[in-house]
């Protein structure tokens, strides 16, 4: 059986990118068709087979720019000689035409969120700093042809996978398809509990947009005089640093073993915003921290507030605070929570894409 691989683009290190790389794992020899590679930046795929066409030519920080020229490119990919293709995708790697004798399975990161569930988000704050006016526009004008074209590509993939039941529900509702929920995987064993840190302060981290919420954290544990350690950076930095207050730490970009051991001696990892997985938070669990989290989008599957975590109800300030009043540390137990995130690991991961391609092509 000849295999391929598809995905948007490998230009970092992400969620969609470890899905790759597990697959990769899993199917050696299969070539991985992707927009654009950036070795420099993500260095897993060194032994791969990578193909690129065209648009690797352009720098890989204009990835925001391309969507009109993804959707050309994978619509335009040969991938004739595959009896199994399948792509990893939260843009347009799903719009990739196969024959009717090929297998098509779509691993479904997300809804294009520029078209959906974020279009107003990325209305407010594109991202593209001087030229926000001139993406506003173009958004405005090309989001209904985009939509369409979104809506026929994810026809195409013969199988849909989500990465947790609330892109499928996503995927149900954009697109009108049914899907089947596998958890992408996570590097559970790099954040094993250690007793022998002490766990004081609570934590957040990820890339600082503004969907990620992260000011709610920083606004509520400056209000109630909590310690906080913010890690990471991005566009809305400077807005976080505005509002906090003398107990918030900022960390900009730790190395792999510090990101551990914030992990490791935080009383609690706070979760504030809508993702539609949230690998941070599973790493925090795995480290055996609970999470606090906003009872919404993926934390739904993995925060269980019998064993290892707590949610707050509404988006803001005053309820994030009441969580935070209310959170016992004492309650939790480090090895449970730790033992909770098992189920993410990559070979539980593998085992079921295993099994569901094996269903799939039975079929």
């Amino acid at each position: 059986m000849k295999v391929a691989i598809v995905c948007d683009w490998l230009t970092g290190i992400g969620g969609a990118e470890r899905v790759v790389l597990e697959l990769h794992k899993l199917n050696p020899d299969a070539p991985i068709y992707t927009s654009q590679y950036n070795p420099a930046k993500i260095d897993w795929f060194k032994n791969a087979d990578v193909r690129t066409g065209w648009l690797q030519q352009l720098p890989s920080s204009w990835k925001k720019f391309l969507p009109i020229f993804r959707a050309w490119y994978f619509s335009h990919l040969d991938l004739s000689e595959y009896d199994l293709v399948v792509s990893i995708t939260g843009a347009e790697a799903k719009g990739t035409i196969t024959k009717s004798s090929t297998r098509h399975i779509c691993y479904m990161n997300a809804a294009t969120h520029y078209y959906w569930s974020r279009y107003d988000e990325y209305l407010k704050h594109p991202g593209f700093g001087l030229l926000d006016p001139i993406a506003r526009l173009a958004l405005r004008v090309l989001v209904g042809p985009m939509r369409r074209w979104d809506l026929k590509a994810a026809q195409r993939p013969d199988y849909i996978i989500a990465n947790s039941n609330f892109t499928k529900q996503q995927i149900k509702k954009y697109y009108g398809r049914d899907s089947a929920v596998i958890h992408p995987p996570v590097e559970i064993y790099r954040f094993k509990p250690k007793e022998s840190l002490a766990r004081q302060g609570f934590l957040v981290a990820g890339r600082q947009t503004p969907y990620k919420r992260i000011d709610l954290a920083v606004a509520a544990c400056t209000k109630l005089g909590l310690p906080l350690t913010v890690v990471g950076s991005g566009p809305d930095h400077e807005r976080l640093v505005k509002l906090a207050g003398p107990s918030i730490n900022f960390v900009g970009s730790p190395s792999d073993k510090e990101i551990v051991k914030y992990f490791q001696s935080a009383e609690a990892f706070i979760f504030p915003g809508i993702d539609d997985f949230g690998i941070v938070a599973v790493e925090a669990l795995a480290a055996g921290t609970p999470v606090i989290a906003y009872r919404a989008g993926g934390a739904l599957d993995y925060v269980d507030e019998q064993e290892n975590g707590l949610f707050f109800d509404k988006q803001t300030v005053p309820s994030l605070m009441a969580a935070l009043k209310q959170f016992d540390f004492k309650r939790y137990n480090n090895s449970v929570i730790a033992s909770s995130s098992e189920k993410f690991s990559p070979s539980a991961f593998d085992s079921k894409m295993r099994q569901y391609i094996s269903n799939c092509l039975k079929k």
